[in-house]
C-alpha cells in the first residue's frame, strides 16, 4: 500500500500527475470555502464542512509524512507548517468561535510550493516554464494578501460593515502599496503594528514580483544543441550540455 501512494504523489504515470492536479484543485476549492466563511458564524453545517475539509488535508499530511524519506527534513519545509497550522485551527476553532479561520488560508502555499508539482507544471506547461519565476512570486503575493484580508477581517473589520471583504481587501492593498487613504484605519495598537506587518513583507513580495518579471533571475534563451531554455544571464555555456551561448545582453556603459 505504501508503495501505491508512493506512486501517487511522486510517480510520473498520467494517474500519479492527475491526482496530483486535483489536490491543487481542492486547494483552491478549500481556500475559496475558507474565505468565504471567515466572517461566517460556524453552525453545525459550516463546522461539519471544515472538518471534512480537515481531514482530507490531514489524510494528505499523513501521506506525504508516511512515504518521505527524511520526515525531520519534510516537517520544516514551508508548505508543511502551514498544512500543521491549517489543521490544528480547524481543530480548535469551534471552541475559539472562529477567531482561527484565517490561518487556513495558509493552505494556498501548497499550490506551488512542492516539488513534483513544480516538476509537472514544467513538463505540461509552457506559459510556466516561461515565467516560472514571475508565477511562484504572483503565487507567494496572492496567499499574503488572502492571508492578511482574511486577519483584517476578522480582527479588525466591524460587525456593522455593509461590505466586510471588500473592506478586509481595500485596507489590506492601500497598506501593501503604501497608498494610505485613511478611509479605513486599525486605531489599536495591534492594529497599527498589524499594518507595519503588511507594509514591510507586502512591499518586499511586490518588488520581488516586479523583479521577476522586469529582471528575472534566469533569461529566456533556447539551447540549439540540447534545448534548455532558461540560463543565467551572463551564461557562456549552457550548464547542461556545454554549448556555446550568444545571450544578448546590455552591454557595459
Amino acid at each position: 500500500m505504501k508503495k501505491q501512494v508512493k506512486s501517487l504523489y511522486i510517480g510520473r504515470g498520467p494517474v500519479s500527475v492527475w491526482f496530483r492536479y486535483f489536490l491543487v484543485v481542492f486547494d483552491f476549492a478549500s481556500i475559496v470555502f475558507f474565505v468565504a466563511t471567515a466572517n461566517i458564524p460556524h453552525g453545525p453545517g459550516l463546522i461539519a464542512a471544515s472538518w471534512a475539509a480537515g481531514l482530507v488535508i490531514l489524510l494528505d499530511f499523513s501521506a506525504r509524512i508516511w512515504i518521505a524519506k527524511d520526515r525531520r527534513k519534510l516537517l520544516f519545509k514551508i508548505y508543511t507548517l502551514a498544512d500543521l497550522v491549517v489543521i490544528v485551527s480547524i481543530v480548535l476553532d469551534p471552541f475559539l468561535s472562529g477567531s482561527l479561520a484565517f490561518l487556513r488560508v495558509l493552505r494556498a502555499l501548497r499550490l506551488i510550493h512542492s516539488y513534483h508539482l513544480l516538476h509537472d507544471l514544467r513538463r505540461d506547461s509552457t506559459f510556466f516554464r516561461t515565467h516560472e519565476d514571475a508565477v511562484i512570486a504572483a503565487v507567494n503575493l496572492v496567499v499574503f494578501v488572502l492571508a492578511t484580508s482574511t486577519a483584517v477581517l476578522v480582527f479588525y473589520i466591524p460587525d456593522t460593515s455593509q461590505m466586510p471583504y471588500v473592506d478586509a481587501l481595500y485596507f489590506t492593498m492601500a497598506t501593501l502599496t503604501t497608498t494610505g487613504f485613511g478611509d479605513i484605519t486599525l486605531p489599536t495598537r495591534g492594529g497599527k503594528l498589524f499594518s507595519v506587518f503588511i507594509m514591510v513583507v507586502g512591499v518586499a513580495l511586490f518588488v520581488r514580483l516586479a523583479q521577476a518579471i522586469f529582471m528575472p533571475q534566469k533569461v529566456r534563451y533556447k539551447c540549439s544543441n540540447c534545448g534548455l531554455f532558461r540560463h543565467d544571464p551572463d551564461a557562456v555555456h549552457c550548464k547542461h550540455c556545454g554549448e556555446t551561448l550568444r545571450i544578448e545582453t546590455g552591454g557595459v556603459a
